[in-house]
């Protein structure tokens, strides 16, 4: 089972012009998924799936995911709005408190959906009432379990796109994760960058943007000396595909667009193939 996932789209950065960045990479994004063989079985979309929450983005959201032949599930982050959200995706379940979250379940896996945005914050929310949630949806159900995020709820060593490990809602949803050992992953957006972490007896994978990345940089930050650092570079867009085996979920990153072909299997790399599979079938 294949499992892809984009994030950090930001459709509408540039809201007048029909050529814009972000369209286009999230663009060159969908079409590299759409050529893997085999195609991904769903999509997921861990939020700040616009810039500015308007209408017009999400509109444009649904007109490019309406034609994947595979089904897409959605997540929030800062960037997003709610109401604007649902006016274009009213399909989409939400709590009686009113946060885009659920569950459901495809193939053998189970997903259940945090919506992690509180208005006015660049950095996540997630209440005592939502921790309840998640702890009945996980309880009510034990097969592996995927949860969707858009904030990592971690320490990244990058100053201005990080989380504080000891805010409220780090620890109320640690709490809850700590409970459940059959979360085999937690997949979040957010960070523009590919980062991989164990968190409470799970794995945490963050996924690269569709939007430009960010820069790595582990050097101190002073919020009133601006250093002419690098913030963010025109890297490739990129998506995760987790894979399920059977047993585990194993993350791979891509990026979009077209790349140089170096070899194919042909005749010349033939050889070189049934050595590896003879020697696997060996062990």
């Amino acid at each position: 089972m294949l499992i892809a996932q984009v994030t950090d789209i930001h459709l509408g950065f540039q809201p007048d012009d029909p050529g814009e960045l972000n369209a286009r990479r999230f663009h060159d994004v969908l079409e590299s998924l759409l050529a893997l063989t085999p195609q991904p079985d769903l999509l997921l979309a861990t939020g700040d799936l616009t810039e500015h929450g308007a209408l017009a983005s999400y509109e444009a959201l649904k007109a490019a995911t309406d034609r994947l032949p595979f089904p897409v599930h959605f997540a929030l982050g800062n960037h997003d709005n709610r109401a604007h959200f649902r006016a274009v995706f009213p399909e989409v379940p939400v709590t009686p408190t009113g946060h885009v979250q659920y569950d459901f379940t495809h193939g053998p896996l189970r997903f259940v959906v945090l919506d992690t945005l509180e208005d006015g914050l660049h950095g996540g929310a997630f209440s005592a009432a939502q921790a309840d949630w998640l702890d009945a949806a996980l309880a009510a159900d034990t097969r592996p379990t995927i949860v969707v995020l858009h904030h990592p709820p971690i320490e990244t060593g990058n100053g201005w796109m990080t989380e504080d490990i000891d805010a409220p809602w780090v620890q109320r949803l640690a709490a809850v994760v700590r409970r459940h050992g059959h979360i085999v992953r937690m997949v979040t957006g957010h960070l523009h960058r590919a980062i991989t972490t164990g968190w409470h007896g799970t794995t945490l994978a963050v996924c690269p943007s569709t939007a430009p990345q960010v820069a790595i940089d582990f050097s101190p930050l002073d919020g009133n000396q601006p250093d002419g650092r690098d913030m963010i570079v025109a890297e490739p867009p990129g998506f995760a595909v987790h894979w399920w085996t059977g047993q585990d979920l194993i993350t791979h990153f891509g990026t979009g667009g077209d790349h140089p072909v170096l070899a194919r299997y042909n005749a010349r790399m033939q050889a070189t193939v049934q050595h590896i599979l003879a020697e696997r079938m060996g062990r």
